[in-house]
């Protein structure tokens, strides 16, 4: 197999991850009482409301998720500290374990189904929220620019900011766009599984997350040698 360009692989994986985690927040806002699981600025920002006594808007769920997403990023910080900038397989175990396990709570879940305020619907989404953690703490030790796979403000800004429009050299816009309506469209997607089931849209988004991770694995062996392999981890 002829050796890639680890940046553009990188950028390929971490812009699939954006759109599984528009699947999983869309799942997670319309599916599990209104919390995000990813996007932790909307999951604080509610959980403010909903401490101020806004009508309609949960605190207990909201708390969790923030929690269990800090625990997930902790994992992730402290599994990676001692690995190189860039994919090793430290990356890869990282990564596999985020997606195995929102694929495995879909399959749990076509079992048995989340129900709002239950001890198992907010199980998930404490569960949940610690393996979107461990993904976005693996995406910064990765370091793609513009491209967190859990939130795309810094990116509009990015876009924006340094748009000729605004006085910039517009670099890096496409990538930038392409976060945006991938994390948009994966949204919209699990909007649309949802109406089969929360199972349903985790079950998607855990196996194309999954696949992607071991493409990933996959084509960064291939391209090293096993002396290469061995230094880079």
């Amino acid at each position: 197999m002829p050796r890639r360009d680890p940046a553009r692989l990188h950028l390929f994986i971490m812009l699939g991850l954006t759109f599984t985690t528009g699947i999983i927040d869309a799942v997670g806002y319309l599916g599990l009482d209104k919390v995000f699981t990813a996007n932790m600025t909307g999951n604080v920002v509610i959980l403010g409301m909903g401490l101020a006594g806004a009508d309609g808007l949960p605190i207990v769920g909201p708390a969790l998720a923030l929690g269990g997403f800090l625990l997930g990023a902790a994992i992730g910080g402290r599994a990676l500290s001692t690995s190189r900038t860039g994919w090793g397989r430290a990356t890869t175990a990282a990564l596999v374990v985020s997606a195995s396990v929102t694929l495995a709570l879909g399959v749990i879940s076509i079992v048995v189904p989340p129900t709002h305020g239950t001890a198992w619907g907010l199980t998930l989404t404490t569960i949940l929220a610690t393996t979107m953690g461990l993904q976005a703490a693996t995406a910064r030790r990765l370091a793609v620019a513009d491209v967190t796979t859990v939130v795309v403000t810094s990116t509009i800004t990015g876009l924006a900011a340094d748009s000729r429009l605004a006085g910039g050299s517009g670099t890096r816009w496409p990538r930038r766009v392409l976060a945006v309506v991938l994390i948009l469209a994966g949204a919209a997607v699990g909007a649309l599984l949802l109406r089969g089931s929360v199972a349903l849209g985790l079950t998607v988004a855990g196996a194309i997350a999954l696949a992607l991770a071991l493409f990933g694995h996959a084509l960064r062996e291939s391209r090293l040698s096993p002396d290469e392999a061995t230094a880079a981890d």
